[in-house]
């Protein structure tokens, strides 16, 4: 097994426990070199995630002397060459173009678009010509975002042309970071504006077998998302919505998939449902990020990561049905900016019934940013329970129950 892992994902832990578990030999290949290669040349690999093309050619190389039964990108990041590896070795893929499409916004809408999947109208600036036409020639209430960031970095509402000259300010000043050009390439030139949808919004976590979707869970947000930033917090799995509307979500996902061109592996959506029935926000190639995967279980206990793996190695998936137990899970906003001192209230978080996990991922002396400009959470939430409600309430006190101590930069 072939998994590409970037150095600043939070998914490597799991993934790799999951292989351990299968019983799998794992080549991690990564954008930057280990000190271990040398030492362990089948199971560390360094591969220029942001060239597929070189990718394959590496790997391609690399499986003549340890051949490689499987690909797995973790992310957006990896998705691209993932497909391009994929189809260099001759295993189960989807094609490069709808990877490509999965991973940049102003693609997807034009698919999806083309394709009638219900999506928000939207244009395309350049950001160098600046806001104030494009402010002129927009709908309001608006949502300007990147096209290639993920986790709502970057991602504002405006109201009107003032609103939408600051969001624009704003946003043009993420995408001059170096991390970010580099990352992005040509689309970090771009800013999609697009009309707000109102509206409940949701998740789908979801597997494609031969183009065919199986929906694996959906989940509700049940915090407001109006903006103008659109920090997710709570995800709570099974959806609360009427089993009709969670038929029709099920459906535009899959519609939405097809007019991507994807076909094989996770999918992950973000969708809004209204009286209007549901409309497709955003659809990546992989799983759900962070750590919330650990909300999933499937058969006897099987992980998100496991399932995947399964599917990828033509393995026995052994059961995809979700365990019936509610379950949920909140991704810690970041209180406030600045360098984290401590977090307090661990122990009367994880006291709280039904809270299955508390998981800090910051640490100390790590310096914070809230949305839209950061990227990262300080920390994840995880409880199960009866029912929905009691897992929403369970991940509400246990928040409740952390003290965050920030020293404010400059202090």
């Amino acid at each position: 097994m072939l998994l590409l892992l970037p150095t600043t994902t939070y998914r490597a832990p799991d993934f790799l426990a999951a292989a351990r578990k299968l019983g799998v030999d794992v080549t991690v290949a990564s954008e930057e070199p280990s000190t271990l290669e040398g030492v362990n040349p089948a199971g560390l690999l360094t591969l220029d995630l942001g060239d597929p093309e070189e990718c394959a050619r590496k790997a391609l190389e690399f499986s003549l002397r340890h051949p490689i039964s499987a690909v797995v990108g973790v992310d957006e990041e990896t998705s691209v060459a993932a497909a391009e590896i994929a189809s260099a070795l001759g295993l189960p893929h989807n094609p490069r173009g709808a990877a490509e499409a999965a991973r940049n916004k102003a693609l997807m809408r034009k698919a999806l678009s083309a394709a009638g999947v219900p999506c928000p109208r939207h244009s395309v600036f350049d950001v160098d010509e600046g806001p104030a036409g494009a402010a002129r020639r927009s709908r309001y209430p608006c949502v300007l975002k990147p096209t290639f960031l993920s986790g709502s970095r970057g991602v504002i509402r405006a109201d009107d042309e003032p609103e939408f000259v600051a969001a624009w300010t704003r946003i043009a000043r993420i995408l001059r970071e170096p991390d970010v050009r580099r990352k992005g390439g040509a689309a970090a030139n771009e800013i999609l504006v697009e009309d707000f949808v109102p509206g409940v919004e949701v998740a789908v976590e979801g597997l494609l077998r031969e183009g065919e979707l199986e929906v694996l869970a959906v989940f509700d947000k049940p915090d407001p998302l109006p903006g103008p930033f659109f920090e997710e917090t709570i995800y709570v799995t099974p959806s609360r919505l009427s089993d009709d509307a969670q038929r029709a979500i099920a459906d535009v996902t899959a519609r939405g998939c097809r007019a991507l061109g994807l076909v094989d592996g996770p999918v992950h959506a973000e969708l809004r449902h209204n009286d209007l029935g549901p409309w497709l926000i955003e659809l990546a190639a992989r799983s759900i990020g962070g750590l919330c995967s650990r909300t999933l279980r499937f058969g006897a206990g099987m992980s998100l990561e496991e399932l995947i793996l399964r599917h990828a190695l033509g393995m026995e998936l052994g059961g995809s049905q979700r365990d019936p137990r509610a379950a949920g899970v909140m991704m810690i906003p970041v209180p406030a900016a600045g360098r984290l001192v401590r977090v307090e209230g661990l122990d009367a978080a994880r006291a709280v019934p039904n809270i299955e996990e508390v998981t800090i991922t910051a640490r100390p002396g790590q310096t914070l940013v809230p949305l839209p400009e950061g990227s990262r959470y300080p920390g994840f939430l995880f409880s199960r329970a009866e029912t929905p409600s009691r897992a929403e309430a369970a991940l509400r006190e246990a928040h409740a129950r952390l003290r965050f101590i920030i020293v404010a930069p400059g202090s």
